[in-house]
């Protein structure tokens, strides 16, 4: 988890390298997509032109993420394995909760319907400000990081931060908070050590 910018996408892609080369089965995923649907939806929620208010987002993120539990993320877990979310239920809270000022416990409702009440054994928000974000996203921007320098848009990702921040602090036996401005390689050490007594208390790592 993280806002924009904070290397998610790069520290998903590293950790599913070190697990693969441990013989751990591992399925990654990414949300909005994932699924047939998921992936329609994803380009609607990132790319469309058509203003969407808040509940609409909120209710479309949470169709793709309902669609993606059903077909990849619980028969991956039925079947003892991991799988890795580049993003879950908590950008939603932090997005559409906090960022879009939709009621928190709205937003718990829909997304446990959705999910049927899963949670992650272990959140990694890689925390980072927003400025220093989009900064590092200055090309190929979507929905969610046009019109950043717009002062509205600045406020809008400080509050999700926030939000995130929140979040971490109200569970921290399931978060895992770390300064994105870290190198990638020191990201990787430090998830690498929440993640390996998980994966040894599964019974999955085998020598490499």
């Amino acid at each position: 988890e993280g806002g924009e910018g904070s290397g998610k996408s790069t520290q998903v892609r590293s950790l599913t390298r070190r697990l693969r080369a441990l013989a751990v089965p591992v399925t990654t995923v990414r949300e909005p997509g994932g699924t047939l649907l998921g992936n329609r939806l994803r380009n609607l929620l990132k790319f469309s032109r058509v203003p969407l208010t808040p509940e609409a987002e909120l209710l479309l993120f949470n169709a793709s993420r309902a669609q993606l539990v059903e077909d990849v993320v619980r028969p991956v877990l039925e079947k003892g394995e991991v799988i890795l979310c580049d993003r879950f239920t908590d950008s939603t809270m932090a997005y559409q909760g906090y960022g879009r000022g939709i009621l928190l416990e709205s937003v718990g409702a829909v997304n446990n319907f959705a999910t049927g009440g899963l949670k992650p054994d272990l959140t990694v928000f890689l925390d980072l400000h927003p400025e220093e974000g989009m900064r590092r996203r200055s090309t190929n921007r979507d929905r969610f990081e046009q019109g950043f320098e717009d002062k509205e848009m600045m406020e809008f990702h400080q509050r999700v931060r926030q939000g995130y921040l929140e979040l971490a602090s109200k569970e921290p036996e399931r978060w895992l908070a770390l300064d994105a401005r870290l190198s990638p390689r020191e990201v990787s050490r430090l998830i690498w050590q929440s993640v390996e007594p998980i994966i040894e208390k599964m019974g999955l790592a085998r020598a490499p």
